[in-house]
């Protein structure tokens, strides 16, 4: 027994009472007790703001004691030590700097949405630069600061002792706009934090105004006046479902935004312009990570950064290199930098003085049933001062009209005191009467005051008449405070500072960093792939030898080549009939004379599989788009694209081919055109694409073109009208134009009509296509020789011609494929480091233009390259 007593004495703390004797206590109890009394002390004293009026007490106090100091907004600045020292002394006793630092942010435009204070001096700055001591700097109330205190005065809230009970401080102020929204609040205590943004005025007045209209108004319509948060530094908000869910929930998060602008320099370079940056963000660290990021090489391309700032606004300048794409490095900059930035709404705050998660129409609600009843005790204080002032009228109008009698009365009494009495037993008066009575100056005898007075007493009934509708109508409480409320909307209100965009994404993903351009992605017979620019192919005239566009083996030869965007998808179809797909950006950039990557390290492919064709697709939402497969024996399938959008990483089937056929196009339509087949026997057919029934993914689909056994379809072609042109090009570098109205429409599956007259010296047709004068030809061969020349310089021709030369052949070599991209200017290549050289200059065709002074090149069939040219 002895032992368990010493066991648990180890649990008890001595302590000594008032009286001085020894009281066993349990220091566990005792610690949660102390805790909970300091964490609810320090929720309610100090961190978090009331529903009603959204001050903490330190702001509030700061406000009562200015009024009480008379530092009105009309009146001179005092200094801030003076104010300082005034609160802490009667109100706020935790010290100087806490008082004078929320001071300093009631004074600055860049933290308070509508300033609180007015100050003069060094209040600090957006750069982080603290405020001048307070010795220094003068402060006074604001305009609408005023508003926070109106009424108070007329018994509108409650007082309360300060720390000491030796003065009197208001539990809450009258708050006649909503400030708890209108300037947010920002606070942390013991195990609870809040986080309310600041909101415009005139907004968040129209949505009160409007539950007052509907009481049971919804959150999703309070939105529609509401629109969200209007930070004092402007900039962008994004994330509407973030913003929804923080307004019915009280937590949230959305994204801010900075404002920025891409301005095209007259050399062509690029600059950002930053003029707003996100709220409770440093300017000046912002631009030093900016710096960092640069010097470290996590974003390449900023040659110079300024700030611009004034007193007029923000402006930060960043100058990039000319090859720098301004749209990414804006991304980058979002991604990496607080220019972009979270605010995480968590709305907690004192209802009945008790911490609460409080949502948008909670506080909307308790801010106007504060209204209410101050409006309810202003005018019950106005009423009874009114009564009062009644009272007192009714005697001066009694006396004034019997005067004569009155003044005999007080001229035939000794005293003052009997002089009363005899007033009270005269007129029936109460001692405050009487006494009024006496105290009454001679000069209110007089006609006019005697009507003046008069006049009074009719005003003061009309007013308590008025006084007591309003006591008894909560309908008109309500439209005082609609009123009243209007009033500082026309006063105060101003326009929203920060945009809200509902159409970009919160966040800024990966592909946001890539830029979107046009890129040509080539795979060969072997299955290799890269992504290349379209300007690495330099415009040649037509019969050119061409240029060494892609390393391969003498067995490999390019075998598919498409103009395409980095941010398109990309279906591949393989020989198996089954469908791949990922984003162009995705497959490798590698330089023109690079041999690229197996595609079998991008997509999963099964050991037989091989790429048969692939396509490009920009969206997958376009019900009326299909793809139109094409076959090797003839046969066509028309499916829509949506049935392509859920495709797997291994692959889904696109087609059900037969045992002997394989797929070698496929392309995009919208249900308009017509299709055109074309074959190896030289001829063609025509016919509307609606000939070909919809059908589901895994349909084989219907014959298109009536060949033999020993022919094949070369490639088809999307129609749109008769004046398209139509590309015919021949295994041997022939080819000619031939306008779509030649080729008459036939029903699907015709033999068609002739499109090429073929001969020894221009070989079968190898490829059909679809082109334009605005486009360029690239034309590749089996052994990886590549020309592009100007469509236009082809001539254009009759169906049954043979065609002009394209391409000069060597050897055995073939044309194995073709692409058109669009037509690109010969712009001058610039060495930023040197010298300036034409295309002219650099470049090496069939027409044999010297270029002595140029590194010398592998072989004659090679046109050389900046990359080339400055690579030494």
């Amino acid at each position: 027994m002895e032992e368990n007593k010493d066991l648990d004495l180890k649990d008890e703390v001595l302590s000594k009472t008032t009286e001085g004797h020894i009281k066993d206590v349990n220091i566990s109890s005792e610690m949660k007790k102390s805790f909970l009394s300091y964490a609810m002390s320090v929720i309610v004293s100090r961190a978090l703001p009331d529903i009603r009026d959204g001050l903490k007490p330190v702001q509030r106090r700061i406000l009562y004691g200015m009024n009480e100091l008379g530092i009105y907004s009309n009146s001179a600045h005092k200094k801030s030590a003076r104010i300082v020292g005034d609160v802490m002394g009667k109100y706020h006793p935790h010290g100087d700097s806490s008082i004078y630092d929320t001071m300093v942010r009631m004074a600055q435009d860049f933290s308070y949405r509508y300033l609180l204070v007015d100050g003069h001096g060094n209040f600090g700055s957006i750069d982080g630069d603290g405020a001048a001591a307070m010795r220094y700097t003068e402060a006074r109330m604001s305009k609408i600061a005023m508003e926070m205190l109106r009424d108070i005065d007329k018994d509108t809230v409650d007082f309360i002792g300060n720390y000491d009970n030796s003065e009197k401080e208001p539990a809450v102020l009258p708050s006649r706009y909503p400030n708890l929204l209108v300037n947010g609040s920002t606070g942390i205590a013991v195990g609870m934090a809040t986080n309310i943004p600041p909101h415009n005025l005139g907004e968040v007045i129209d949505g009160i105004l409007a539950y007052k209209e509907n009481k049971d108004i919804t959150i999703a319509e309070l939105m529609n006046f509401i629109k969200g948060p209007d930070f004092p530094t402007g900039a962008q908000i994004l994330g509407l479902t973030g913003l929804r869910t923080a307004y019915e929930t009280g937590r949230g998060s959305i994204a801010m935004r900075a404002k920025a602008e891409i301005h095209e320099r007259k050399n062509g370079r690029h600059s950002i312009i930053v003029t707003e940056i996100p709220y409770q963000v440093n300017k000046a660290l912002l631009i030093e990570k900016i710096a960092e990021l640069a010097k470290d090489g996590k974003v390449d391309g900023i040659t110079e950064l300024r700030d611009e700032s004034n007193r007029k606004g923000i402006r930060i300048v960043i100058d990039l290199r000319r090859d720098v794409n301004p749209n990414v490095m804006l991304n980058n900059l979002y991604k990496n930098t607080q220019l972009q930035k979270s605010f995480g709404f968590n709305m907690i705050a004192l209802v009945n003085n008790r911490p609460e998660m409080v949502n948008l129409k909670q506080i909307i609600v308790e801010y106007f049933n504060f209204q209410i009843e101050v409006i309810q005790r202003r005018t019950q204080y106005e009423l009874n001062k009114a009564e009062v002032r009644a009272h007192l009228l009714r005697a001066f109008v009694t006396v004034l009209n019997d005067v004569d009698n009155a003044i005999e009365i007080i001229k035939s009494s000794q005293t003052g005191e009997i002089a009363r009495e005899r007033l009270m037993a005269e007129y029936n008066f109460d001692d405050v009467q009487a006494r009024a009575i006496l105290d009454m100056r001679l000069q209110r005898l007089t006609g006019l005051e005697i009507d003046k007075i008069k006049e009074e007493a009719e005003q003061i009934r009309l007013r308590i008449i008025e006084l007591n509708q309003i006591l008894a109508s909560h309908e008109m409480k309500e439209n005082i405070v609609v009123e009243e409320l209007q009033e500082i909307k026309d006063k105060y209100g101003d326009a929203r500072r920060s945009e809200i965009n509902l159409h970009d994404d919160l966040s800024i993903e990966n592909e946001d960093l890539i830029p979107v351009e046009d890129v040509i992605i080539t795979v060969t017979n072997k299955g290799y792939i890269k992504r290349m620019r379209v300007d690495q192919y330099k415009s040649q005239n037509r019969g050119g030898v061409g240029m060494s566009g892609i390393k391969v083996h003498d067995d490999d030869f390019v075998e598919h080549i498409a103009m395409t965007s980095t941010h398109d998808y990309h279906l591949f179809f393989t020989n198996k009939g089954r469908v791949y797909k990922i984003k162009g950006y995705i497959i490798p950039e590698a330089s023109r004379t690079a041999k690229g990557l197996p595609i079998v390290n991008l997509l999963s492919f099964d050991a037989d599989e091989k790429l048969a064709s692939f396509t490009s697709i920009k969206s997958f939402e376009d019900e009326k788009q299909h793809l139109v497969f094409v076959t090797k024996r003839g046969v066509i399938k028309r499916t829509p694209v949506s049935e392509y959008q859920n495709i797997r990483t291994n692959g889904i089937i696109a087609l059900t081919l037969r045992e002997d056929d394989e797929l070698i196009s496929v392309r995009a339509t919208d249900g308009t055109k017509d299709i055109l087949l074309g074959a190896t026997n030289g001829k063609a057919i025509r016919f509307d694409e609606n000939d070909a029934r919809s059908m589901g993914r895994t349909a084989t689909g219907v014959r298109g073109m009536s060949i033999s056994e020993n022919d094949q379809i070369i490639g088809s072609a999307i129609i749109d009208s008769d004046e398209d042109e139509i590309l015919v090009v021949t295994e041997k570098g022939y080819g000619k134009r031939t306008i779509a109205g030649e080729y008459r429409k036939q029903s699907r599956g015709g033999k068609g009509v002739k499109t090429l007259n073929i001969t020894d010296k221009n070989g079968i047709p190898t490829a059909l296509r679809v082109v334009s004068g605005d486009n360029d030809l690239i034309v590749v061969t089996d052994k990886g020789i590549v020309i592009r020349t100007a469509i236009d310089q082809i001539t254009r021709t009759g169906r049954a011609t043979q065609g002009v030369r394209i391409i000069n052949l060597k050897g055995d070599q073939k044309v194995s494929t073709v692409a058109v991209v669009p037509t690109e200017k010969e712009d001058e290549i610039v060495n930023v480091d040197g010298p300036k050289f034409t295309q002219e200059a650099i470049e090496v065709n069939n027409n044999k233009k010297e270029a002595s002074d140029l590194a010398p090149v592998e072989n004659e069939t090679e046109t050389v390259t900046k990359e080339k040219l400055f690579e030494e």
